[in-house]
C-alpha cells in the first residue's frame, strides 16, 4: 500500500547567496512543499507517490531525476510537451532571511487536473493512507484547486485520511481567496497544519482551533516557528518545543514538520511522539541549507539527542 501520496508542482530552483542584482553565486536544484514532504517521508522509510506535471525540458528532468533518486514513486506524474517547467528563486539577505521570486505562471504544474487525479487513483494498487495536499497547489488556478478537491474527494471515497497544510503565499493570492478555496474542504480534513498567522485563512472564530474541530477536523497542529508546535483535538493539546539548533536556513523547515508530523502518524506514535519526529525533522531543515537537502533518515533521527559538537564514531 502507498503511504501518502501528494500533488503539486516541483520547480527548477536556484538558491542565490545574496541579492541576484550583485551577481552573487548560484546553484541549481528542485523545490516544491509537496515533493519536499515526500522526501522527507521516503528518507523516513515511507512509500509515497507524487502527482504532477513537469515540462518536457532541462529544469523539469531534474525534477524527475532528483524525486526518484530519493525514493519517491513518479508513476502517476507526466510530462507536460506545451507548458515549461517553473522556476523559483531564493536570495539570501540579512541572516536567515531570504526573498521568493516565482516564475510559474504557465508553468506544467499550473497545468495540474482532476484528470491527473483520476488517472492516478484509478492506476494505485490500494488507495493511499494518507492524502496531503497544500494551499499551495490550490492558488495555482481553476485547474490545480479543482485537483485538488478530486483528491480529497477520491481519498475520503476510499476510507484514506486527509492532511492540509495551509502554507498561504501572499504572491499566489489573497487571504480572502484562500479561505473561500479552502474553507469548504473543512468537512474533509483529518489533519490540518498551519502557523499561527494562517489559522485565519480556515475561519472568522476569534478562537479558531476549538471553530475547526467543530468543522470535524480531527486535530489541529499549529506551528510557532522558533517556540515550537502545539497539537489540539478534542481530547486535549499538547505543545512541543522545537529542536535548539544554530539556524543556517529556514525554507523548506514547514515542510519538513510535515514529513516528520505524518511518519509520526503512520507509526502508530501518539501526539507528543508526533510533534516530537515533527519538530526534530524541522530542526534538521533550519540546520541546513536547501528545501529538501538536509531532510534525516530514520537512522539519523537521534542525532540531535547528542551534545552539540558531538562526533559518532
Amino acid at each position: 500500500m502507498t503511504d501518502v501520496v501528494t500533488l503539486g508542482e516541483t520547480m527548477a530552483a536556484f538558491p542565490v547567496a545574496g541579492p541576484l542584482r550583485l551577481r552573487r553565486a548560484a546553484h541549481l536544484s528542485v523545490a516544491g512543499a509537496e515533493s519536499t514532504v515526500a522526501i522527507g517521508l521516503a528518507r523516513l522509510g515511507h512509500r509515497v507517490a507524487w502527482i504532477g506535471a513537469t515540462g518536457a525540458d532541462e529544469p523539469g528532468e531534474l525534477v524527475r531525476r532528483t524525486l526518484r533518486a530519493e525514493g519517491v514513486e513518479l508513476t502517476w506524474s507526466r510530462v507536460d510537451t506545451g507548458r515549461p517547467t517553473g522556476l523559483i528563486l531564493f536570495e539570501a539577505l540579512a541572516g536567515d532571511r531570504s526573498r521568493v521570486t516565482y516564475h510559474r505562471t504557465g508553468s506544467a504544474g499550473a497545468g495540474l487536473a482532476p484528470s491527473d487525479v483520476d488517472a492516478a487513483f484509478d492506476g494505485l494498487p490500494d488507495p493511499p493512507r494518507i492524502l496531503h495536499v497544500t494551499g499551495i497547489t490550490a492558488a495555482l488556478g481553476s485547474g490545480p484547486l479543482a485537483a485538488v478537491r478530486r483528491a480529497v474527494e477520491r481519498t475520503r471515497a476510499a476510507g484514506g485520511e486527509v492532511c492540509l497544510d495551509v502554507n498561504h503565499r501572499a504572491r499566489l493570492w489573497s487571504a480572502a481567496e484562500a479561505a473561500a478555496a479552502l474553507r469548504p474542504l473543512l468537512p474533509s480534513l483529518d489533519l490540518v497544519v498551519a502557523s499561527d498567522d494562517e489559522l485565519g485563512v480556515l475561519t472568522d472564530a476569534a478562537d479558531p482551533v476549538p471553530a475547526l474541530l467543530a468543522e470535524g477536523v480531527r486535530e489541529i497542529v499549529v506551528k510557532h516557528g522558533a517556540d515550537g508546535a502545539t497539537g489540539h483535538s478534542t481530547a486535549g493539546s499538547v505543545h512541543r518545543p522545537a529542536r535548539r539548533v544554530p539556524v543556517v536556513d529556514t525554507v523548506g523547515a514547514g515542510d519538513a514538520f510535515v514529513a516528520g508530523l505524518l511518519s509520526g502518524l503512520l507509526d502508530g506514535l501518539d501526539a507528543d511522539g508526533r510533534l516530537d519526529r515533527a519538530v526534530t525533522a524541522g530542526a534538521f531543515a533550519v540546520a541546513t541549507r536547501g528545501d529538501w537537502e538536509g531532510l534525516p533518515t530514520r537512522a539519523e533521527l537521534t542525532l540531535l539527542d547528542h551534545a552539540p559538537g558531538t562526533a559518532l564514531r
